[in-house]
């Protein structure tokens, strides 16, 4: 973790366009177990729940995983925003990334992607990859704005079921 915030630290000055002042920067940090409830309750509030993939599932995985992390920024004692990331050993990948709606267009969702792409380059990620659903028009200038650009793949799936 302590190569994770030295990392942080030297992108201070490297932030995103729309990314907040040093004064109003919030600090970037692992999410815990004790962080569940109230990361799980910002995604739903953010609509990036699905009913066929647990959220408590998906944070506890995360949050034990090797590979993956969630990061949280925080407002006192709330969850202000929360991605997950994790890297399959050739990509990065971001998930659940959420700001609290109140609290949007203040740079925060620039932040937790800066904070994410730490994350990878502390490990050695040459890529950041991350899924937009279909018609979130929003969400992809958000991540085009951040310099990220569509890719020419299809995204094929299948639920692996019991």
């Amino acid at each position: 973790m302590a190569e994770f915030t030295d990392r942080m630290d030297e992108r201070r000055d490297e932030r995103h366009p729309h990314a907040m002042n040093d004064m109003e920067q919030p600090d970037v940090e692992s999410a815990t177990s004790a962080d569940m409830t109230a990361v799980i309750a910002l995604w739903q509030a953010c609509g990036l729940t699905r009913p066929w993939n647990d959220p408590a599932t998906d944070y506890a995985r995360a949050v034990a995983g090797e590979h993956s992390a969630i990061l949280v920024s925080r407002n006192g004692d709330a969850i202000a925003a929360s991605v997950m990331v994790g890297e399959d050993g050739h990509r990065g990948w971001v998930y659940y990334l959420a700001v609290a709606p109140d609290l949007r267009r203040a740079g925060l969702g620039a932040r937790m992607m800066t904070a994410a792409e730490a994350w990878l380059r502390a490990r050695g990620v040459p890529k950041i990859q991350l899924m937009v659903r279909e018609g979130n028009e929003d969400a992809l200038a958000f991540y085009e704005a951040l310099g990220l650009e569509r890719q020419p793949v299809v995204t094929l799936g299948r639920f692996l079921g019991d």
